[in-house]
C-alpha cells in the first residue's frame, strides 16, 4: 500500500524542531544587548541602535515569508529550508568575521539573518499540517516551539552555561553560532517533504472530524482572494497587536528587568540587576514561549482557534499592564515573564491555524507568508518604540518604560475586540 511506502510522519516533527531551534536564534539577542551598549566596551551602541538590528531582523524575516511561500510551492519545502539554514548561517559567520561596527550587524545579523530565518521557517508549519491534518493544533505548537526552546539553549551558551561572550567575545560567538546553524538546519531539511497527494492518517476520517475545534474554513483561497478579504486584515492587524507585547519584551527584557529590579531595591547594582533578569528571561521566558507554543496549539484542536486567541489576548494585555506595575520583585519578573512568554507563544501557534481556519490548509504556506508580515510590524514597532522611550526617559529609570507597556496592553484588548466579530469568508 502507499501509505507503507512514506516516511513516518513524525519524522517531519524532528526536522521541524531542529530547524526552528536554529531559527529561535534571533530571540536571543537580548543576550548581546548589554556587551554591544557598554559605554566602556567594544561597540558603543546606543539602545536604540541595540533595537534596530533586532528589530531590522524580525522585519527582513516577516518580509521574506511571502517569498518563501512562493518559492516553496515551485522548488519544494526541502529546498527552501536547506537555502534558510545556509542563508542564516552565513550572515552569522559574516558578523563573527566583519561585525565590529553597527552597520555590519545591521546587515548581517538583521538583514541576511533575517531572510534566512524568513526562508526557512514557514516550512515545518506548512509540512506538519500536511501530516498532521488530524492534529493541527499541536503539530502547529510543536513545530513552532523550537523557535521558543532555541532562545533557551542559544542565551545559555552564549551567557552561564557556556560563557561563550566571556570567553571568546560577541564576534567568536556569531562565528560558532552561524556554522552550527548551518549543519542543523541542514539535518532538518532532510524531513521536509509532503505527502503523497491524497494521503491521509490511518483511520482518520476528515467528514467526522469537523467539530467546532477543527472545522473546515468556508472556502480554501489562494492569497490575491484572501488579500481581497476584510477577515485578512481583521486577523492581520489582532495579529500585529498581540505579536508587538511578546516582542517588545524579548527586545527589552534585560534593560527593563535592570531598571525594575534596581529601581525597587531588589539588587545593589544595575549590573546584578541586569545578570538576574537575563537568567529570568532565558529560562522562565523561553520555557514559557516553547511551552505556550504546544499548549495553546493543544488547547485549539479542544475549543478551537478563534476562542484560544480571545482567551489569549486578553490574559497578555492584562499580564502587560501589569508586568511594569509589579515586576520589581524578581519572584514577579519570573512570573510575568512565564505569562507574556505562553502568551506570546501562543501567538505563533495559534495565528497559523486563523490562518488556516479562515483561508484553507491547502495553501496555507503561501497564505501565512502574507498573515506573517503582521509580526515584523509588531517586531518594528514594539522593540524600538521601546528603545526610543528608554532613551528619551534616561535617568528616571523603570518610569521610563511605562508608556511602551501601556501601549501593548491595550493594543493586545483591542485586539480581543476585533477577533470576536472575525468570520471566515466565502470564496465569490
Amino acid at each position: 500500500m502507499e501509505n507503507q511506502k512514506v516516511m513516518n510522519r513524525w519524522l517531519a516533527v524532528v526536522g521541524a524542531i531542529l530547524i526552528q531551534l536554529c531559527l529561535g536564534a534571533i530571540y536571543a539577542w537580548s543576550v548581546f544587548t548589554k556587551t554591544l551598549t557598554d559605554p566602556a566596551g567594544l561597540f558603543k551602541f546606543t539602545a536604540t541602535q541595540s533595537q534596530i538590528i533586532f528589530s531590522v531582523g524580525l522585519a527582513f524575516f516577516a518580509l521574506t515569508m511571502p517569498f518563501a511561500g512562493r518559492l516553496q510551492a515551485k522548488i519544494g519545502p526541502r529546498k527552501v529550508a536547506l537555502a534558510g539554514g545556509l542563508v542564516l548561517g552565513l550572515g552569522y559567520v559574516l558578523a563573527g568575521l566583519l561585525g565590529q561596527t553597527f552597520m555590519m550587524q545591521l546587515i548581517f545579523i538583521g538583514i541576511l539573518g533575517g531572510i534566512g530565518i524568513g526562508l526557512a521557517y514557514v516550512v515545518p508549519i506548512a509540512v506538519g499540517m500536511r501530516w498532521f491534518p488530524d492534529k493541527k493544533g499541536l503539530i502547529t505548537g510543536l513545530a513552532v516551539a523550537g523557535f521558543g526552546f532555541g532562545a533557551l539553549g542559544w542565551v545559555q551558551m552564549a551567557g552561564e552555561w557556556g560563557q561563550l561572550l566571556a570567553k571568546v567575545g560577541v564576534l567568536q560567538t556569531f562565528l560558532y553560532y552561524g556554522i552550527a546553524f548551518a549543519v542543523i538546519v541542514s539535518i532538518g531539511s532532510i524531513f521536509m517533504v509532503y505527502p503523497p497527494d491524497g494521503w491521509k492518517p490511518e483511520g482518520w476520517n476528515p467528514q467526522a472530524a469537523g467539530t467546532k475545534a477543527s472545522a473546515a474554513p468556508a472556502a480554501e483561497l489562494l492569497p490575491g482572494e484572501m488579500l481581497r478579504t476584510p477577515t485578512f486584515f481583521m486577523v492581520w492587524t489582532s495579529y500585529v497587536f498581540c505579536a508587538l507585547a511578546g516582542l517588545m519584551v524579548i527586545g527589552i527584557v534585560k534593560l527593563y528587568g535592570a531598571d525594575a529590579l534596581f529601581g525597587s531595591g531588589s539588587y545593589p547594582t544595575l549590573e546584578a540587576a541586569a545578570a538576574a533578569a537575563g537568567t529570568a528571561y532565558a529560562i522562565f521566558f523561553a520555557l514559557a514561549n516553547g511551552l505556550g507554543r504546544i499548549g495553546w496549539g493543544m488547547i485549539a484542536d479542544k475549543i478551537g482557534w478563534k476562542n484560544s486567541i480571545l482567551i489569549m489576548a486578553a490574559t497578555q494585555g492584562i499580564g502587560m499592564a501589569a508586568f511594569y506595575f509589579l515586576g520589581g520583585t524578581y519572584g514577579a519578573l519570573c512570573f510575568f515573564l512565564v505569562v507574556v512568554g505562553a502568551n506570546f507563544g501562543g501567538t505563533l501557534a495559534l495565528f497559523p491555524l486563523a490562518t488556516a481556519g479562515n483561508f484553507g490548509t491547502k495553501n496555507v504556506g503561501l497564505n501565512y507568508g502574507y498573515m506573517f508580515t503582521a509580526y515584523g510590524v509588531g517586531g518594528i514597532v514594539g522593540p524600538i518604540v521601546a528603545g526610543v522611550f528608554k532613551d528619551m526617559g534616561q535617568g528616571k529609570g523603570v518610569a521610563a518604560w511605562m508608556p511602551p507597556f501601556m501601549l501593548a496592553a491595550v493594543l493586545c484588548i483591542v485586539a480581543v475586540a476585533i477577533m470576536f466579530v472575525v468570520k471566515p469568508p466565502k470564496k465569490a
